[in-house]
């Protein structure tokens, strides 16, 4: 991963170029608490060899997977970071991911395997972000 601080003023704005082969999720959440990024807006657009999103089951209180097994296109993947209840940071990503015939796949970033290459953008918040666990929904959501 390549990275670049664009803007350092109250509201911090990276950039990160995935490489290939890195897995997506895994690299943004590392490089936010790295980085000490407690509430932050996310966009990227790229591509996978392989991924995995997910639709809630509020049911189940957990998200079934679906599996994309082939190379697809990220054509929006949207989210934010906030500070979980261990301090850490706790991303929620959503992504569209087209696939070789045209159709769509979407729903909660599970994963993701970059290739040949994803670009992200991390705009800080002014205000820092706190992820609470909703027992209640089986889910940890943003608390203002």
């Amino acid at each position: 991963m390549k990275s670049k601080m664009i803007n350092d003023g109250a509201e911090r704005v990276f950039v990160l170029i995935l490489d290939q082969g890195e897995e997506a999720f895994k690299a943004i959440t590392e490089f936010a608490d790295r980085e000490k990024v407690t509430g932050a807006s996310v966009s990227a657009i790229g591509a996978f060899s392989q991924a995995k999103v997910g639709w809630f089951d509020f049911a189940a209180k957990k998200y079934k997977p679906i599996e994309v097994g082939e190379q697809c296109e990220v054509l929006s993947l949207l989210g934010d970071v906030a500070q979980g209840d261990d301090g850490k940071a706790s991303l929620h990503l959503h992504a569209v991911l087209g696939m070789q015939d045209g159709t769509l796949r979407g729903g909660h970033l599970l994963s993701g395997s970059v290739k040949p290459t994803l670009e992200v953008t991390i705009t800080e918040t002014v205000v820092h972000l706190r992820r609470k666990k909703r027992p209640d929904l089986g889910i940890a959501l943003i608390s203002i």
